[in-house]
């Protein structure tokens, strides 16, 4: 089976693809090397998949639908995992339209590119994101999330709908997969445990925001493959699916495991809590559990320590 994945280039996509080499994929890989972070580090993610004969990278953009008809008709697609997107809820306050543009209408470009050379299996990466400020823990699929509270949040929605859409009009297999707080080897630079990480060790101080006690669900890399994984092997109709630990872990507590691991405390430029952050994310997994055999195996401290031995070695 040929697999085109969108967003290779990056944190979880690279991941992605070594995974499915290694299970005898071929894989078609895209990526536009966004400017969000460095293209070295994208280049670094992918050292290991480019060598590989069962790997074929294009430079693309899914904003053009033009490229991605070129990709189509030259390879013969079976599945698209879809991962490609502009990320973080702070940046999209300040380019929503930017945003907009690639969450959506490039999730829409390929949803009518799949249509028109007749392949109809996907899997969306959504987002915690989308519950907003949810009252009610842990966060259930059946929960509403028409309350975004980020224009990042408000385009993974809209990108649920256009999949739910597609699925109803035209018979497409599609999962969206709502990722928690994903981290490990190769996370963005600009999440907080990586960002943290590079301070404590720099003796710098770090962006503190809030008393604390604001809390994440953190997922470590291997988890959220393994989701994606099993998403692959049960794809059938259309659904959504929560991928966490499912345990909320405080700011306060990411902070002292990181300090832990690094055996050096944190110097704490303590700061106002910024617009369109959310309070707390919990995902109750219960359902990808029973549908997609998902079983998170990694405790946070243990994801920990094993990102900064990697930190360590690649910094």
């Amino acid at each position: 089976m040929s697999i085109l994945v969108t967003g290779v280039a990056g944190f979880i996509g690279s991941h992605l693809v070594e995974r499915l080499l290694q299970n005898k994929y071929d894989v078609i890989g895209v990526d536009n090397y966004d400017d969000f972070y460095g293209k070295n580090i994208k280049l670094k993610n992918l050292s290991k998949s480019i060598v590989n004969e069962n790997f074929y990278f294009i430079e693309g953009d899914i904003r053009n639908i033009n490229e991605l008809k070129m990709i189509f008709e030259k390879y013969e697609i079976d599945f698209v995992i879809h991962l490609a997107a502009k990320a973080g809820v702070r940046p999209s306050i300040l380019d929503p339209v930017g945003y907009y543009n690639t969450n959506v209408i490039g999730t829409l470009n390929i949803l009518e590119v799949m249509k028109e050379h007749n392949c109809n299996k996907m899997i969306f990466a959504s987002s915690s994101s989308v519950y907003g400020n949810n009252k009610k823990i842990p966060f259930s699929e059946e929960d509403s999330v028409d309350n975004p509270i980020s224009p990042y949040a408000a385009t993974k929605k809209a990108g649920e709908l256009l999949c739910h859409t597609y699925h109803h009009l035209y018979g497409f297999d599609i999962f969206c997969l709502r990722f928690f707080t994903v981290y490990g080897p190769r996370q963005r630079p600009d999440l907080a445990i990586h960002k943290f990480a590079k301070l404590i060790l720099e003796n710098k101080p770090i962006p503190y925001y809030g008393d604390g006690s604001t809390e994440r669900d953190y997922t470590y890399i291997d988890d959220i493959i393994e989701g994606i994984i099993g998403a692959i092997k049960n794809l059938r109709g259309y659904d959504i699916f929560n991928l966490g630990e499912s345990k909320a872990i405080s700011l306060s507590k990411m902070v002292s495991a990181i300090e832990n691991a690094i055996g050096k405390k944190a110097v704490l430029a303590k700061l106002p809590l910024q617009s369109g952050d959310v309070e707390k994310t919990y995902a109750d997994i219960s359902k990808a559990n029973e549908l997609l055999n998902y079983i998170p195996k990694f405790s946070f401290e243990e994801g920990i320590n094993k990102f900064i031995n990697w930190f360590i070695i690649n910094n």
